[in-house]
């Protein structure tokens, strides 16, 4: 796996992101993107990995291996499915503490939080708390 810097990973997605003028084309490059997403195994689609406070059912599953967080993800919703692709792609393969230090600040620049429906922006939280929550239980193995 590269190793590059979280906010390299950011930076790139920051960029692919402006080069669309409008919402309606970022929301079809996020559908795209849900198509990439590393997906959950049907075995783990369980309540305990299911993300509190998304709209629609999301599942998040991780696994810590060789001091690295890996997760795997999956929606019933195309763009929620896209979102959270953009935060796999972001932290998977990465320690508990560079998830920890991060800012997460590419949501916002990319101005996702801001074009969201109140429901998918609150999902956005939960799924970057849940990353965050992950960090946290692995960070102290």
């Amino acid at each position: 796996m590269e190793n590059r810097p979280i906010v390299d990973v950011e930076n790139e997605i920051i960029d692919e992101f402006s080069v669309f003028e409008d919402w309606m084309d970022k929301y079809e490059y996020i559908i795209e993107l849900g198509k990439s997403v590393p997906v959950i195994d049907q075995e783990q689609k369980t309540e305990e990995n299911l993300i509190k406070g998304c709209q629609s059912r999301v599942w998040l599953s991780s696994e810590f291996r060789d001091g690295r967080i890996w997760f795997a993800a999956d929606s019933d919703a195309i763009i929620t499915k896209g979102i959270i692709s953009l935060l796999v792609r972001v932290f998977n393969g990465r320690t508990p503490q560079e998830i920890l230090s991060s800012d997460f600040s590419f949501v916002e620049k990319i101005g996702l939080k801001d074009n969201l429906s109140p429901t998918r922006a609150n999902g956005l939280v939960s799924m970057i708390k849940q990353i965050k929550n992950y960090a946290v239980a692995y960070s102290a193995k």
